[in-house]
C-alpha cells in the first residue's frame, strides 16, 4: 500500500483510543461509585464540555449546535451541576480525590456569557473539588467570543492557557472553510487575550483549505507569530462525514493530490517552526523555546483518570471508557442535549467501552508514539511486564519497514519525522480488531 492510500484511509485526528464511534450502550449501567472504587484518583483530569458554538465551521464534527434558544444554556449549566454533584459522591471519600489539570472545551465555552463562564468555574471548584488558581486550566475560544469581559473572569478564575481558534489569517481562506471572520476581528482578539495576561497562548491553524497555498500559509504562521505565541497547532483540514465541507464537495472519493499537497504544507509550517525558536511535541503541536509548559508533572493521559462532565465529555477508569451518546449531524445533537437538561439520574454510566488489559496497552503505546518524545521502553516494561515489540511487534515493524519508527531496537521508541507527518495514519494501523468493527458498524447519524 502506498503512502497515499494510506493517508487517504483515514480523515480524522486521532487524539483518544478507542474513538467515540466504538461505544455501546452500556446495558448494565453500571454505577459511577462501582466504577471508580478502586481506582487511583490522587491526580485526576477534569473536563468541561460546553456544546454550543455561534457558526459551525464547514470542516467541523465536534459535537457542538450552532446558538441556544433562550434559556438553553441556563438550562445545561443546571444539568451540569446535577451531573456534578452525582459524580463527586460517585468518586467516594473526599481526601482521596484530587485534580491536577482542568480543561473546558466544547464546542466554545466562551459562547457562554461572563457571568455564565463565572459559574461554569464554580461548578468546578465548589461541586468537584478542583482547585482552578492552583492547577493548569485550559480554555478554548474563538475570536468573536473572546471578549474583553469573559477573558477577565477566565483570567481571574486561574485560566492558565487560551486556545484560539483562528485557523486562518486570510480572508479568503476562511470563508472557503466556511468559517465567516475577517483578520481584524481576529487580530482585536488576539490584542485582548495578550491585554488579560494569560500566561499561555496557543492559536490553532489548519493547511490544506481549498486555494491555500504555500506562500498563503507561510503568510498565516507569520501572522501568528507576530504574536509570539507559546503554543501553535497545525492542523490538516479533514473533510469529514456530516460536516458542511463534506455536503459542499459530495464524495469525491480519495484524492491523492490533495493529500500530497496537505503533506507539502506540513512540512512547510514544520519547518518554518523550527527555524524560528518552536520546537515539535507531535505532529500538531509546537511549544515555543522557552515559553511555559501546560500541563501537570503529575498527570499522564496513558495511565491516570479523567472526569468529564456535559453531554460531549469522556470519562476514563482503567476498565472504562464512558460518556454520552454520539452524533454529528445538527438534528441529532439537539436531541442529545436536550435529553441531557432533562436528565436528573447522573449517577450511572450509559455509553461507554470496556477496556481489557490488551487494549490499556494499545492505548498507552498509542498515545505515548503519537508525541515526538515517544515511549520509553522500560517504563511500558515495567507497566505491563513485558516491551512493546512482545505485545505489538508486527504492527511495530509494519511502521518500521514504512520508515515511520526510529531506533525499532532501541530503549526509546519514537517515530521519525516521516512518522510523526503521518501521525494520522500510524495511530489506526495499531486500531485493534475489535475497536476497527466496532466503528465501522457504527451508524452515522
Amino acid at each position: 500500500m502506498t503512502t497515499a492510500q494510506l493517508t487517504s484511509r483515514y480523515q480524522h485526528y486521532v487524539y483518544a483510543y478507542p474513538h467515540k464511534t466504538a461505544y455501546r450502550r452500556l446495558l448494565d449501567r453500571p454505577a459511577l461509585r462501582s466504577l471508580w472504587a478502586t481506582e487511583d484518583k490522587s491526580a485526576l483530569s477534569l473536563y468541561l464540555h460546553i456544546p454550543f458554538c455561534e457558526v459551525r465551521c464547514g470542516f467541523c464534527n465536534l459535537f457542538t449546535r450552532i446558538g441556544a434558544p433562550d434559556g438553553l444554556t441556563g438550562a445545561y449549566l443546571d444539568a451540569l451541576e446535577r451531573q456534578a454533584d452525582a459524580v463527586r459522591e460517585g468518586l467516594g471519600e473526599t481526601d482521596q480525590v484530587r485534580f491536577a489539570t482542568a480543561a473546558f472545551g466544547g464546542g466554545t465555552p466562551t459562547f457562554l456569557t461572563a457571568t455564565e463562564l463565572a459559574r461554569l468555574c464554580d461548578i468546578a471548584e465548589h461541586r468537584m473539588g478542583a482547585d482552578l488558581r492552583a492547577i493548569p486550566l485550559s480554555v478554548e475560544a474563538s475570536p468573536a467570543t473572546a471578549t474583553a469581559d469573559r477573558l477577565a473572569v477566565l483570567a481571574e478564575r486561574g485560566t492558565t492557557r487560551l486556545s484560539l481558534g483562528v485557523q486562518s489569517f486570510v480572508d479568503t481562506e476562511a470563508r472557503a472553510a466556511v468559517r465567516p471572520q475577517r483578520r481584524a476581528d481576529v487580530e482585536a482578539a488576539l490584542a485582548r487575550i495578550r491585554d488579560a495576561a494569560i500566561p499561555v497562548l496557543n492559536i490553532d491553524l489548519i493547511y490544506g483549505i481549498d486555494g491555500q497555498t504555500e506562500q498563503t500559509w507561510l503568510r498565516s504562521l507569520d501572522a501568528a507569530l507576530a504574536w509570539r505565541p507559546e503554543e501553535l497547532y497545525l492542523y490538516p483540514l479533514y473533510v469529514r462525514p456530516l460536516t458542511g465541507l463534506d455536503r459542499h464537495r459530495g464524495d469525491r472519493g480519495p484524492d491523492p493530490a490533495w493529500d500530497a499537497q496537505r503533506l507539502r504544507l506540513y512540512r512547510a509550517g514544520r519547518d518554518h517552526l523550527l527555524a524560528r525558536g518552536y520546537t515539535q511535541q507531535s505532529m500538531r503541536m509546537f511549544r515555543r523555546s522557552g515559553a511555559p509548559q501546560q500541563g501537570a508533572d503529575d498527570y499522564a493521559c496513558q495511565t491516570d483518570g479523567m472526569i468529564g462532565l456535559g453531554c460531549g465529555a469522556r470519562s476514563y477508569t482503567a476498565g472504562l471508557h464512558y460518556s454520552f451518546d454520539y452524533a454529528v449531524g445538527m438534528h441529532e445533537i439537539r436531541g442529545i442535549i436536550d435529553d441531557y437538561v432533562a436528565t436528573t439520574d447522573f449517577a450511572h454510566a450509559e455509553v461507554g467501552h470496556r477496556m481489557d488489559a490488551h487494549e490499556s496497552r494499545r492505548r498507552h503505546l498509542l498515545q505515548s508514539l503519537l508525541q515526538a518524545e515517544g515511549l520509553p521502553v522500560d517504563d511500558y516494561r515495567a507497566r505491563f511486564g513485558a516491551g512493546p515489540f512482545d505485545d505489538f511487534g508486527a504492527e511495530l515493524l509494519r511502521l518500521a519497514d514504512r520508515g515511520w519508527l526510529a531506533d525499532a531496537d532501541s530503549a526509546h521508541l519514537r517515530l521519525t519525522p516521516e512518522g510523526l507527518a503521518h501521525s494520522d495514519a500510524v495511530g489506526p494501523e495499531l486500531f485493534s480488531p475489535a475497536v476497527r468493527a466496532a466503528m465501522a458498524a457504527y451508524e452515522r447519524k
